[in-house]
């Protein structure tokens, strides 16, 4: 599962969806577009919580998973659709275990600004931000050790 995120953030950080159609003509863009659209849609559901939303973000996904599809036909391709699910479900139903999933996708998004605004949307805060907020900063421990410039003696 970790290497299809990574795969995901490859895709994510790619161009930005305000671009010409001609980004759509090129295969590696035009998965890196799908991906994007499937991140915009999840943001969306979870900003109006609406089910016409959700609908849409199952559509973005079962569209992704086709494009992955397997040679088995019995066994498709289905890690977008089942992560959509998840991913609404604990947007709708809030509590310490969904909590865990929403924070987890969170941490694998790589695109900065979509990460703060999911953040926003969900009543949370992005995990580098907390761990930022918690660390004391750097320049505080820069001179630590040093003489002060009274006691130095030329």
């Amino acid at each position: 599962m970790e290497f299809l995120w990574r795969l995901v953030d490859r895709f994510v950080s790619g161009p930005s969806i305000v671009t010409g159609m001609n980004l759509r003509d090129r295969p590696n863009e035009r998965h890196a577009w799908t991906i994007r659209a499937w991140h915009l849609a999840i943001l969306r559901f979870a900003v109006t919580l609406e089910d016409a939303d959700r609908l849409g973000v199952f559509a973005i996904a079962a569209g992704i998973d086709r494009l992955g599809g397997s040679r088995d036909a019995e066994r498709p391709f289905g890690f977008f659709r089942k992560t959509s699910a998840e991913l609404c479900a604990s947007i709708l139903r809030r509590n310490q275990a969904t909590e865990a999933t929403l924070r987890r996708y969170l941490a694998d998004i790589g695109d900065v600004r979509l990460k703060r605004v999911f953040a926003a949307a969900i009543a949370t805060e992005p995990l580098d931000t907390a761990a930022d907020k918690r660390r004391s900063r750097p320049e505080s421990k820069l001179w630590r050790g040093l003489p002060s410039r009274g006691s130095v003696h030329c």
